[in-house]
């Protein structure tokens, strides 16, 4: 574990803290489709972390979950994993690292940024360019969203991170052997799998939690998750007083 990583189960949160980001501008509405449309054109929306900035959020962030990019339906309510049918927040709840399923469709509430804050759980995206499908995506974008990810660890020292969506994983970090699961600090050559990776913060690359996935469900995805959580030192949240 990171010397730097939040430790022991209870919050490490500042007694005045409150959630600094902005709601969804659909004020609690899911989007219309002329709204997604526009959302399809529009700018990147916030990382979800316990402060807003990455170096005031170090020691904060014991997993460190990084979607591929934002999706129409995630820009237009500013909520990662917010378009219905993923599976994502059910599978965290199936794990116990959540104890209860978000509904991210009409954005985060209040309620949902302090429970994910205490929880130590942060999210952010490979690229921060919105499409309808990853697949628009470029190499290049995926590769720099992997470079900046090398940087972003090493500040926010999380305990993990796990990327969701191994096609992604192997564009952004150019190891097209990458499997699912925790990966190798390197290769069988010596040099390392994801060079500049930080020590002490455990790579991982789990499934894409859509659901055009069709080889996941949420429980087995709650599975993976059960294993990426335990590997954090940190209790199920049903566990916790």
């Amino acid at each position: 574990m990171s010397p730097t990583a939040p430790l022991g189960s209870e919050s490490r949160l500042p007694a005045a803290w409150r959630p600094w980001r902005w709601p969804s501008p659909l004020a609690g509405a899911r989007p219309t489709p002329a709204q997604l449309a526009a959302a399809a054109e529009g700018p990147a929306r916030d990382d979800v972390l316990p402060l807003p900035g990455d170096a005031e959020s170090a020691g904060l962030v014991r997993l460190l979950i990084v979607g591929i990019n934002p999706s129409p339906w995630t820009t237009a309510v500013n909520a990662p994993f917010a378009r219905p049918g993923n599976r994502f927040w059910p599978s965290l709840a199936a794990a116990g690292i959540l104890p209860r399923t978000v509904d991210a469709s009409r954005g985060l509430s209040p309620d949902d940024e302090r429970l994910l804050a205490e929880r130590g759980i942060g999210i952010a995206n490979l690229v921060g360019r919105t499409t309808a499908r990853a697949a628009q995506l470029t190499r290049a974008e995926l590769r720099a969203g992997g470079r900046r990810l090398i940087q972003r660890a090493a500040v926010l020292r999380p305990c993990a991170v796990a990327v969701v969506g191994i096609t992604a994983f192997r564009q952004a970090f150019d190891r097209p052997g990458a499997v699912l699961g925790v990966q190798p600090a390197a290769d069988e050559s010596g040099a390392p799998w994801v060079p500049g990776w930080p020590d002490g913060v455990t790579l991982w690359a789990l499934p894409n939690p859509s659901g055009l996935n069709a080889h996941e469900t949420a429980a087995t995805l709650a599975q993976k998750w059960r294993e990426v959580w335990a590997a954090t030192g940190a209790p199920p949240a049903s566990l916790r007083g």
